[in-house]
């Protein structure tokens, strides 16, 4: 068995999406200046690195908050599918070619963004590789009920609003901001745990897969 850690280590350098909170982690008691304990305190947004999204993030309303979210869609077998590193967009046609197989339920897409993390490119990309609104349609055709991007969105940059609420409206669990640089294509099994904020329409997650 093999443990893959792929989650993005929460840090200064780590980019975060244009017009979000910088991320500030700072130590505010210092043994080294006699404090008792070394304390750290974090600032940042709830969409930083490797992250779960809630309906509520682009529906609103009454819809289901981050600490409402069921463990059972984030944590179990999964499917990684690895996709050429020419497509640009993952659209229905993308998705239908890359013969994902049959009963699949939790899906984490590698594309060619995961070199980005490879090379720990310390800016904010924009033309990353992102779902469609009618790839989003596509896996919830196919019974998709997790799907995990290798960017911190699974929609296209200034069109974030329609491959969200696609996913959302059909009560898929959403996870942006995988490192899968280090994975190659198969069947894992995926424990995702975002933190547990009352009212939050997002958290940052750690996430592991295990392959034998």
């Amino acid at each position: 068995m093999k443990t893959y850690d792929i989650t993005l280590t929460i840090s200064p350098n780590l980019p975060v999406w244009p017009g979000d909170p910088t991320i500030v982690v700072e130590r505010i008691a210092k043994m080294e200046e006699g404090a008792d304990c070394n304390v750290t305190t974090l600032r940042m947004g709830a969409h930083v690195g490797t992250h779960v999204d809630a309906p509520y993030h682009f529906l609103g309303g009454n819809t289901p908050t981050v600490d409402k979210l069921p463990l059972n869609q984030l944590t179990g077998r999964v499917y990684v599918v690895h996709l050429p590193d020419e497509i640009d967009l993952i659209t229905r046609d993308v998705l239908r070619e890359a013969e994902i197989p049959p009963r699949t339920r939790r899906l984490l897409i590698k594309t060619r963004n995961s070199q980005y993390w490879a090379n720990q490119e310390p800016d904010f990309q924009t033309d990353f590789v992102a779902i469609s609104p009618d790839g989003a349609e596509y896996l919830v055709e196919r019974g998709i009920r997790l799907v995990g991007v290798d960017y911190l969105s699974v929609a296209p940059f200034h069109q974030g609003a329609p491959t969200h609420q696609v996913l959302l409206r059909a009560g898929m669990v959403v996870v942006e901001g995988l490192d899968l640089s280090q994975v190659s294509q198969g069947r894992y099994t995926l424990f995702c745990l975002p933190l547990k904020i009352a009212g939050s329409d997002g958290a940052p997650a750690r996430a592991i897969l295990i392959g034998v």
